[in-house]
C-alpha cells in the first residue's frame, strides 16, 4: 500500500505562489509516476502535471506551461508543485497521485491518491 499526504495550500492573492508538497510513505518503491491533479467546484477533475520517477521527465497540461513546475526529491520520497502568477481560475482542492505502472505520462492511470489539499486565489 502506498499513501499520499498533501500540504502547502492555502490562501493567495492573484499573481502570488505557493508550493504544495506531497509525502509518499509506504510501497513507494513500486512507483512509476507521479502527478498533481486538480477539482474546481462543480468541475471535474483536471490533470495538471507528471513526473516519471525513472528518468524525471514531466508532462504539464497546456493552462500550466510557464506558470507551474512538478518536481521531486527521491531521497524524500516527496513530490512538489510550485505555483507562480495564480489566478483565480487556479482556485481548486489539488490532488497528489501515484501510479504503479509506466506509460505515456498523458495516459496514466492513477493507482494512488492523497485527500487533496484545497488552493484559494483571490483577486
Amino acid at each position: 500500500q502506498v499513501q499520499l499526504v498533501e500540504s502547502g495550500g492555502g490562501l493567495v492573492q492573484a499573481g502570488g505562489s505557493l508550493r504544495l508538497s506531497c509525502a509518499a510513505s509506504g510501497r513507494t518503491f513500486s512507483l512509476y509516476v507521479m502527478g498533481w491533479f486538480r477539482q474546481a467546484p462543480g468541475q471535474e477533475r483536471e490533470f495538471v502535471a507528471a513526473i516519471d520517477l525513472s528518468g524525471d521527465s514531466t508532462y504539464y497540461a497546456d493552462s500550466m506551461k510557464g506558470r507551474f513546475t512538478i518536481s521531486r526529491d527521491k531521497a524524500k520520497v516527496t513530490m512538489y508543485l510550485q505555483m507562480n502568477s495564480l489566478k483565480p481560475e487556479d482556485t481548486a482542492v489539488y490532488y497528489c497521485a501515484a501510479a504503479r505502472n509506466l506509460g505515456y505520462l498523458p495516459s496514466v492511470t492513477y493507482d494512488y491518491w492523497g485527500q487533496g489539499t484545497q488552493v484559494t486565489v483571490s483577486s
